[in-house]
């Protein structure tokens, strides 16, 4: 039934919402001979736009939607002309595509979304039979035919003025729709926006659970560190405790360490007077003994000698009694300088044991406390304040080349390699800051590891 392999554009909007009066049909026959084509003209108001999807149905009278057609023609575009002029068209059904019964048909002008514009009056595709011949009416018949014409001119312009106001109406319908379609645009932007919206908010809501879940690992973790600092404080608190009373022992202990080297400075000068004395006491004895060598007589020898060596010997005596009470007091001194000595080296260790750990609580506790002021380092051995007295009377040692371990008195050979591996084997190694401890110290040792743990 169609001439053209594309369907028209259709809907399924009843007659009452048509608008059949923007499309005007002229010079419809009442008959159309079957066999032949057919032309069809019509005129385009200036409510319409024309659109090259519109088309031109024939519709048997009694349809109810534009899909009830039987074939249809695509309305040709106008040329360009203003758009507040009408605009005259045709357009020639093939007779092939005409239907072939007797039943009353029409035009009707569709539009592209499917919407009846103009629809013509029925006609039949019949022969034209004897009761269509015109037939010679009276003057009276005449006068009321005329009458008639009169009464529907009347009615034509009624209707030519409704059709005024209808078209007015549709014109204000039209722009409401206008208001409408965009009202509906607007609508749908933002129905978009608010799905938009929506994902992200919901993208928001993941991304803010997800931070309240890191926020409690955090809050976990800092109370884990802040149990660690309290503890480290504590610790550190217990640690300057112990440092200052360390320092306090060691200051008495440096007195005393001065009061006996200046009782060793006093007891070396005696000793040194002691010493030349003995000395020349020995010169003399010997100076007698050779004079008493060379008397010729013994009885003179015998009788003159003892008389007057007797109290050279005895002075010698008392000398050397003197001389070995002296050496006694010295090693007795020496003894005491030496425990001195070593408690105060341990004293020295101690002190630097606190400090490492002292700054270790600092770093890991991150508070900027005042830090505790450093204690004075005791003077080493070789550094008194008046010299060691006895370096030089050192002469009874053995001259082998011979060194003795400080730490475990054990007498090693002079080689230097050999000693340094021995003093090593004395020394702990810290693999996290190269630092060292003696062996004795493994608690410290154990301790300066587990401050590392904590940084």
């Amino acid at each position: 039934m169609e001439e053209n392999s594309d369907d028209p554009p259709t809907s399924a909007v009843l007659l009452d919402n048509c608008h059949f009066s923007q499309v005007v049909f002229n010079n419809v026959e009442k008959f159309y001979i079957p066999g032949g084509d057919v032309t069809c003209y019509y005129t385009l108001t200036q409510n319409i736009v024309p659109h090259r999807k519109d088309w031109v149905g024939i519709f048997r009278v009694g349809w109810k939607t534009t899909r009830e057609y039987y074939t249809f023609m695509w309305a040709p575009l106008p040329s360009e002309t203003p758009s507040d002029t009408t605009v005259q068209q045709q357009i020639q059904f093939k007779a092939y595509y005409l239907p072939k019964d007797d039943e009353y048909y029409q035009f009707c002008y569709v539009d592209q979304n499917g919407m009846v514009r103009g629809a013509s009056v029925p006609f039949q595709f019949r022969a034209e039979t004897e009761d269509d011949i015109l037939v010679v009416t009276t003057q009276g018949e005449v006068e009321e035919i005329e009458l008639q014409n009169k009464n529907l001119h009347k009615e034509n312009e009624e209707l030519k003025a409704s059709c005024a106001s209808l078209e007015k109406q549709n014109r204000d319908l039209q722009k409401e729709l206008k208001k409408m379609q965009e009202l509906q645009n607007t609508l749908e932007s933002l129905r978009s926006n608010t799905e938009k919206m929506e994902l992200e908010l919901n993208f928001l809501k993941k991304e803010n659970k997800h931070l309240k879940e890191l926020n409690g690992c955090r809050e976990a973790e800092l109370h884990q560190l802040k149990e660690q600092i309290q503890n480290v404080t504590s610790d550190k608190d217990c640690l300057e405790t112990r440092l200052k009373t360390a320092l306090d022992h060691m200051d008495q202990l440096q007195s005393q360490v001065l009061n006996y080297e200046k009782e060793a400075e006093s007891l070396s000068l005696a000793n040194r007077d002691k010493t030349e004395e003995l000395e020349s006491l020995k010169e003399e004895n010997l100076r007698l003994r050779v004079i008493r060598t060379e008397q010729v007589k013994p009885s003179l020898i015998s009788c003159s000698l003892p008389n007057n060596t007797l109290p050279s010997q005895q002075q010698n005596l008392n000398l050397m009694k003197e001389l070995e009470e002296q050496k006694r007091l010295f090693q007795i001194l020496q003894s005491k300088k030496n425990e001195a000595d070593e408690e105060n080296r341990k004293l020295r260790e101690e002190n630097e044991l606190l400090k490492h750990l002292l700054q270790a609580g600092e770093v890991s506790s991150s508070f900027t406390a005042p830090q505790a002021h450093a204690p004075v380092p005791g003077p080493d051995v070789g550094s008194l304040l008046f010299g060691n007295p006895y370096d030089g009377e050192r002469t009874w040692h053995s001259p082998c080349n011979c060194k003795k371990c400080p730490k475990c008195d054990e007498e090693l050979p002079g080689d230097p390699e050999t000693y340094e591996a021995h003093m090593q084997s004395h020394l702990l190694h810290c693999p996290l800051c190269s630092e060292t401890f003696e062996t004795s110290n493994k608690q410290v040792f154990d301790d300066h590891l587990f401050c590392h743990s904590l940084e």
